[in-house]
Formats: C-alpha cells, structure tokens, sequence
C-alpha cells in the first residue's frame, strides 16, 4: 500500500502551483497582461504606471523595468505577437491615447522599455479628435505580416487601422470606421469593450457558409448590447479599374442583458466548428453565446480543403471576383460601394448586401455570480474560462460533453493569522 502524502508534501505541491509576487504598485492594479509564452507579465496601476515582470529558468519573477506610462489609471493592456520584433506592450489609459512600448534587448535591465527620468519612450500613440477611447484590440496577421488595431471609442464609434510595420502608428492606414453604438446620454454610466477573433481563421462551417478565409471578425459590447462584425469583400471601379476592398457589416446582435456589459470575451479553438462568446455582467450573471453559421447541405460543396477554401480564398484580380455568382449584384461604382456601406460613419445595420453570412445565436450557460462580474476570459485553447467579481475570487469553468459550462475550480485569497511558535522555558 503506498504511503498517503503528508502535509509537508501537499504544501510544497500547493506553493508549487501558484506565485505570490509583490507587484510594487502604489495603487490599484487595473490591468494586467501576460505574452503568449506565459513568461512575461505586464500590470497597469492606477497611478498610471506600467511594470514588466520576467519569470526566469529559476522559476522565479524579477521585475524587468517600472515607468510612467499615462497621466492617469490605465485601462487596458496587450502584448504583440512575439514573431515581431522587438517586443512590443500595448496600452490604454483613461485620458483616451492609445499608446506603443517597444523594448530595448541591449538596454540594462530597469531601462528596457523607460528611460533615465523614469518616464517611458514612447515609440507612437494615437488619439481621438473627438471622444477618448475606452477599449482596444490587436490583431496580427502571420500570412500577411498586417497589423489591425480596433480603437472604441466613448461615444461609441469603432475605428479599425491597419499596417505593416506594427511599431509606427503613424503609418498606420485606416481601415474602417463607423457608429457601432448610438452616443450615451450625458451622465449615463457606461462601458465599452472590442475584442478580435484570436483565431487566425474562421472556422470550417463558417467558410463552407461562405465566409473568407482573409475575413476579419471582432465582438463589441456597449451599455446593455452586444454586437458581432465581420467584413465581406466589396469591389469598386473607378475609370474602369477595378479595386478590391474590404468593410465590416453587422453580423449579428445580442439582445440577452439587461443590465450594463462590463467584459466581453471570444473564445480561441474554433475547431470545434462554431464560436463561443462570453460575457460579464453587471447583474451578477455570466453568460455563455455559440455563435453559429448555418449552410445548406444542398449547396454542392463536400467537406474537402478545396470546396470549404477554394470559393473563398483571397484572388489576385479583383475584378475575377465579381463574376462570382454571389457577387454579381456587386456595383460597378464607387458611389455606390460607400452606400453599400450603409454609412461611412452611422450605424452598420444587418441588410442583405452582398458577401453578407448569415448568423445564429444561442445561449449555452448562464452562470450567477454572488456580485456583479467585471472580467472574464478565455484561456488560449478555448477550454477553460475564467471571471472575477466583486467577491475577489477567480471562477473556473469548463465545458460539458453537451456544450454547457459548469464550475470547475474557485481561486480565492485568504488572510492567515500568523501565530508565534511555541517556546520551551526550561
């Protein structure tokens, strides 16, 4: 029979698992952020600073550099894909700048992203005219080496750039933008959050639906809706040339919340062959959306690489696309694509225009919390999800053989008195 495991050995297996690091800030810590390997780890304060922690062979995090980042509390925060080079931090803060942190490997540790004053160098930041913005995402592109950062901001409005060279953002051309929710009235409490598809393709019944391979698709949450854009591919013609574009259209919108949306992630690993959308809500409930794409069986396409990729692969000539039979309506004028658009600016309602998928939802689990929900999010397989409340304690959930979601672990931090060892007076 073998020995049952002692409480020294469950202790050094439970000190194993997790890190207590002491993080240094002055203030409440409001973002944090992790690299794709999991060895790098960002936090944003409230005092408006960034630290850079580095977990090492040892096991143990060192903190790599301390600067001033925003004149204020800093919203959000996202590593860059580490195939570009150098390593670059994303940042948000509440003043509304959108700002890029690139490293320097030669510089010394405690100088790698800041300089001698304490202060960050900045590599390029970008502001709105009109509103802050509230929310960010990026997304990079391995195939075409393309960098896209969604910008939401506080009235609403969506803005999408795209570039090449991820590090200047004022090379950076804008892509699209519009109204994605109307404008909140003065005084109303809000949130907004944007955030891409992780996974660099749609998934197969997307594209057998009739979904590009190259289409880009992204979540936003607004007050109490949420909302799912992809693009679809326009061609417009100008003195006789054609030109191939790309704008997003309303997939879909979600109408389950009644109360305010204040996290909102899209779930990796769509090999299962739908996309999963969570949310956090201000009443406590945490919500679980499949997000479908119907297709007919009678459409004439099998399950081969060829028939699900080969009528929705990117073509050279862009004028070939327009004797698709799905596109032959697509207008020869650029006057018309803009109004196709259903606006530069306003609202993206859900028409019927051309390159338009149809979409599904349907709400897999809807999970209460003793508090309301502020952050919730996938790991990077799709596999476990994660939220944290007002209570202060990390939920874990996985999904079930029949693509519901049940809790599966409670992280929580608890305060131990400290009792003075026993001493033997002789």
């Amino acid at each position: 029979m073998a020995p049952s495991p002692s409480n020294e050995d469950i202790t050094a297996e439970n000190s194993a698992a997790f890190d207590i690091i002491q993080h240094g800030h002055k203030d409440l810590v409001q973002a944090i952020a992790f690299n794709a390997y999991g060895d790098r780890c960002a936090t944003g304060s409230v005092d408006g600073k960034i630290r850079v922690f580095n977990r090492h062979q040892d096991g143990v995090w060192r903190i790599c550099d301390n600067w001033k980042a925003h004149a204020g509390e800093i919203l959000e925060l996202q590593w860059l894909p580490p195939t570009i080079y150098p390593n670059l931090l994303a940042s948000l803060g509440i003043e509304g700048r959108y700002r890029l942190w690139a490293e320097d490997p030669s510089a010394a540790p405690g100088r790698r992203f800041s300089a001698r004053d304490g202060n960050g160098k900045t590599v390029s930041e970008l502001r709105s005219a009109r509103y802050p913005f509230r929310s960010f995402s990026v997304k990079h592109d391995e195939v075409t080496r393309c960098t896209y950062v969604a910008l939401l901001a506080a009235d609403g409005h969506l803005t999408v750039y795209e570039g090449e060279e991820p590090e200047t953002l004022t090379d950076y051309a804008k892509f699209d933008d519009f109204q994605a929710f109307s404008k909140p009235n003065r005084g109303e409490e809000t949130c907004f959050k944007v955030r891409f598809d992780p996974n660099p393709e749609p998934c197969y019944t997307a594209l057998r639906a009739g979904v590009a391979t190259d289409a880009l698709s992204l979540v936003v949450s607004g007050l109490t809706t949420v909302k799912i854009y992809r693009t679809r591919d326009t061609v417009t013609s100008s003195f006789g040339a054609a030109t191939r574009g790309r704008a997003f259209y309303l997939a879909i919108e979600i109408k389950e919340h009644n109360h305010l949306i204040r996290d909102v992630s899209w779930a990796p690993g769509n090999y299962r062959g739908y996309d999963m959308i969570a949310t956090a809500c201000q009443d406590g409930f945490l919500r679980i959306f499949r997000i479908d794409t119907p297709f007919s069986e009678d459409d004439g396409k099998s399950w081969s690489l060829a028939d699900i990729m080969g009528n929705t692969k990117t073509e050279e000539n862009p004028a070939s696309r327009s004797n698709h039979a799905h596109r032959q309506s697509q207008v020869p004028s650029g006057i018309r694509a803009e109004l196709d658009k259903s606006g530069t600016h306003g609202e993206r309602t859900s028409t019927d225009l051309p390159g338009q998928i149809h979409h599904t939802v349907k709400v897999l689990s809807k999970l209460q919390h003793q508090s309301p929900i502020w952050r919730v999010d996938f790991d990077d397989d799709g596999q476990i999800l994660g939220c944290v409340g007002d209570e202060g304690r990390l939920m874990c959930y996985r999904q079930l053989p029949n693509g519901a979601w049940a809790k599966s672990s409670e992280l929580g931090m608890m305060k131990a008195r400290m009792t003075a060892p026993p001493t033997n007076i002789g």
